[in-house]
C-alpha cells in the first residue's frame, strides 16, 4: 500500500480541530467536531475506502503548486496542465461556533478536468453512514443536499454540483473553465439537530482572513528567520482550541516514527509540558492573552488532589485517554498497530511541573497577574513535588520500560523549586519559600553528583547509565548552567558525537532498550532546534546558524514540519504537524537573536 509523502500534507483548521489536505486535493484526516473526536475522514491511515474527501484533477500529471493567503491557513492550490489551470481555495472558517469545511475551485485558463470523490467513513474508517439526498428549504429557498448520518454525528454536504452515490462513494467528473466557479461546503453537527443554513462563502473566507491577519499582527518577532517564526506561531494557535484554552500536540495519530514499526501514538491530546513550551514561544513573541486561556483551562484540567494530576488530558480537560488499537485500519506505510488514546497517560513523569512553572513565571514577568486560585493551585503543586521528587520516573521521553532517575526530570524539579521560589522572591507571593529553596539546592547538588560523569565530561540520561540523552540541552535553556560552563560543552560535544546522525540529533540511542520497544527511531526535530540554541547560549553562533539554516530548509513548501525527519530518505516522519517542532523552532530563532545581540521585538 502506497501512503501520500508526509510532505505533501498542508493543514486546515478552525482553532477547534484540523484537516490533513494533500497536495492533489485529498482531504485524508478529519476529526470532527474536535481534534479528539473520533475521524471521519481515515483515509491517511488506510485507503480511500476508509474515507476522505478528493477535489483534484483528474489527469495524474498535472501539475499542483500551493500556498497559503497570507497569515492564515487558507489554502490555495493551482493545478495545472496543458489544457487549462484551476485554483481550488481550501479553509475552515474561524470564530463561528460552527463545524465547516469549504471547498471554492475557480477557472482560470483553458479547461481542466476535476474528479470529485466524497467518502465518509465514521469512527476511524469503520462506520458505513446511511447517505440520503433530498430537498431542504429554508425561507422559501430550496437547496439540494446530500446527508451523511450514523449514532451522534451527521455530515451535510452541499455544492455547486453535487456527486452521485457509487457503491458507498459519491463520485463526480467535471469540466472547469476559465471564469467558472464551483462551491462544495461541509458541515458536521449532531444528527438529532435540524440542518443549519448554508452561509455567505466570500464573507466566511474574508472574516477567516482579517481574524487571521489581526491575530499574527500582534506577533512582536522581527528577528532572524521571522517568516519561519511567524509560520509556527501560527501552527501553534491552530493546535490551540479557542473556547476551553487547551493545546495539542499534533492533530493526528499513528503517523510512524519508524516506517513499518511499532512506535505509532496518538497525539491529539494536551500534554501539560508542551502546552507550557508553547506558552513559551508565544510569550516570547508578545502574546499573553493565550496564556490566561491556558491557565484557566489548567485550573479546571488539574482541580482536585495534587496526587492526581496528569501528564495530559483531552482537550476540555477530560482525564480518559484510554489506549486502543484500530485493527481494522492497515496504518500509514503498513505501519501497526494504529492506535488511539495514550498509555502514558498513567506514566509518572516528574519533569512536567518545571515546564509549567516556568511558562507562568515568565507569564508574571509579562505582567499577567495571578489570581488566588491560579496560585494557590500552583503552591499545592510545588508542596507536592516538594515531597515526592526523590521518587524515579518515566521521563519526558514517555520511556515503556522502568522507571528511572532521569537527570532531565531532576533538572526540572530544580526548575519548578526555582520558580516557585522566584515567585515569592520577586512577585510578592505566598509559600514556604525557605523549604522550597533548600529543596532546590538539595536536588541541584544531587543533579551535579549523580547526573555528571566526570570521565566522560558529559551528564548522563540517568543515574545509572553513562548514555547521553538530548534532553540534557535545555539545562542552559532553563538556567540550571551558564550556556559556556565547562560542563555544559562538554554535554554539547557527547550529543554530537553519539546522537547526531546525518548533521541532525536522536532523543537518545534505542539501540540501548531503554525504552521498552521495538525498532529504530529517525532525528527528533525538537532535538536538533535543542542543540541550536545550546550553540546559541554557549556564544557558538556560526554553529547555531548553519544547523538552524538547514533545520528551516526542511520545513514543506507550506511551513509545516513533523516530529522527526530521515535525512537518508529526505522525508519527514512522524505526527504533522507538531507542535514540539514548532515551538522549538521559535525559541531557537529567539536564542539566535539575543546571542547576536539583536533587539527581536517591533514596536506595537
Amino acid at each position: 500500500m502506497s501512503s501520500t509523502p508526509i510532505e505533501d500534507y498542508a493543514v486546515l483548521g478552525d482553532t477547534a480541530t484540523a484537516a490533513l489536505v494533500s497536495r492533489a486535493g485529498s482531504i485524508d484526516w478529519l476529526c470532527l467536531p474536535r481534534f479528539d473526536s473520533p475521524a471521519c475522514f481515515a483515509a491517511l491511515l488506510g485507503t480511500r475506502e476508509h474515507g476522505r474527501w478528493l477535489i483534484g484533477p483528474s489527469d495524474p500529471s498535472a501539475r499542483s503548486t500551493r500556498r497559503y493567503v497570507g497569515a492564515s491557513f487558507v489554502l490555495e492550490t493551482l493545478h495545472e496542465t496543458p489544457a487549462g489551470r484551476v485554483r481550488v481555495t481550501d479553509l475552515m472558517p474561524v470564530a463561528d461556533g460552527r463545524a465547516d469545511v469549504l471547498r471554492r475551485v475557480e477557472g482560470l485558463e483553458g479547461t481542466l478536468r476535476l474528479r470529485h470523490d466524497w467518502v465518509v467513513r465514521f469512527g476511524y474508517g469503520r462506520t458505513r453512514p446511511w447517505i440520503s439526498r433530498h430537498t431542504d428549504v429554508k425561507d422559501g429557498v430550496e437547496e439540494q443536499i446530500i446527508t451523511a448520518v450514523a449514532g451522534p454525528d451527521m455530515l451535510v454536504l452541499r455544492g455547486t454540483r453535487l456527486p452521485r452515490g457509487q457503491d458507498g462513494h459519491h463520485v463526480d467528473e467535471f469540466d472547469v473553465a476559465a471564469g467558472e466557479s464551483l462551491t462544495f461546503s461541509l458541515t458536521w453537527l449532531p444528527s438529532h439537530r435540524p440542518v443549519p443554513r448554508r452561509f455567505d462563502v466570500a464573507e466566511r473566507v474574508r472574516d477567516t482572513l482579517d481574524i487571521s491577519e489581526r491575530w499574527a499582527a500582534r506577533n512582536r518577532y522581527a528577528g532572524p528567520y521571522a517568516a519561519a517564526v511567524s509560520r509556527s506561531l501560527l501552527v501553534l494557535r491552530v493546535l490551540s482550541h479557542a473556547v476551553t484554552g487547551g493545546i495539542v500536540a499534533a492533530p493526528t495519530t499513528s503517523l510512524p516514527e519508524d516506517f513499518g514499526g511499532e512506535r505509532n501514538w496518538d497525539y491529539r491530546y494536551c500534554w501539560l509540558r508542551d502546552a507550557a513550551l508553547t506558552l513559551e514561544s508565544l510569550l516570547g513573541c508578545g502574546y499573553v492573552d493565550e496564556t490566561r486561556l491556558w491557565r484557566n483551562w489548567l485550573l479546571r484540567a488539574v482541580a482536585g488532589d495534587p496526587e492526581d494530576m496528569q501528564i495530559m488530558y483531552r482537550v476540555d480537560g477530560a482525564r480518559q485517554l484510554p489506549e486502543r488499537e484500530l485493527d481494522h485500519l492497515p496504518g500509514y506505510a503498513c505501519s501497526r498497530p494504529v492506535r488511539v488514546g495514550n498509555g502514558a497517560v498513567e506514566q509518572r513523569q516528574t519533569d512536567v511541573l518545571g515546564e509549567v512553572m516556568m511558562a507562568l513565571e515568565l507569564a508574571r514577568e509579562a505582567g499577567l497577574g495571578e489570581t488566588t486560585d491560579s496560585w494557590h493551585l500552583q503552591r499545592a503543586l510545588v508542596n507536592h513535588l516538594a515531597a515526592h521528587w526523590q521518587e524515579p520516573d518515566h521521563g519526558l521521553w514517555e520511556i515503556r520500560g522502568p522507571e528511572r532517575h532521569f537527570t532531565h526530570s531532576r533538572v526540572m524539579v530544580w526548575v519548578a523549586l526555582d520558580r516557585a521560589v522566584r515567585a515569592v522572591e520577586r512577585h510578592g507571593l505566598h509559600g514556604p519559600v525557605d523549604r522550597w529553596r533548600a529543596i532546590r539546592d538539595e536536588v541541584r547538588r544531587e543533579v551535579l553528583a549523580r547526573g555528571w560523569d566526570e570521565e566522560r565530561q558529559t551528564f548522563v540520561q540517568h543515574y545509572h547509565t553513562s548514555e547521553v540523552d538530548a534532553s540534557l540541552l535545555v539545562l542552559s535553556a532553563v538556567g540550571f548552567l551558564d550556556g559556556d560552563d565547562p560542563r555544559m560543552l562538554g554535554t554539547i560535544r557527547a550529543v554530537e558525537q553519539e546522537l547526531m546522525r546525518d548533521g541532525l540529533v536522536r532523543r537518545y540511542r534505542t539501540s540501548t532498550g531503554v525504552d521498552g520497544l521495538a525498532g529504530d527511531e529517525h532525528p527528533f526535530l525538537a532535538c536538533s532546534f535543542w542543540l541550536v540554541t545550546a550553540y546559541a547560549k554557549a556564544g557558538l553562533l556560526e554553529q547555531a546558524t548553519a544547523l538552524m539554516d538547514r533545520l528551516v530548509a526542511l520545513c514543506n513548501d507550506v511551513g509545516l514540519l513533523p516530529e522527526e525527519y530521515d535525512p537518508a530518505g529526505g522525508r519527514m516522519v512522524g505526527n504533522f504537524p507538531q507542535a514540539f517542532s514548532h515551538l522549538t523552532l521559535v525559541t531557537a530563532a529567539l536564542a539566535i537573536a539575543e546571542a547576536a545581540g539583536k533587539d527581536v521585538h517591533a514596536a506595537p
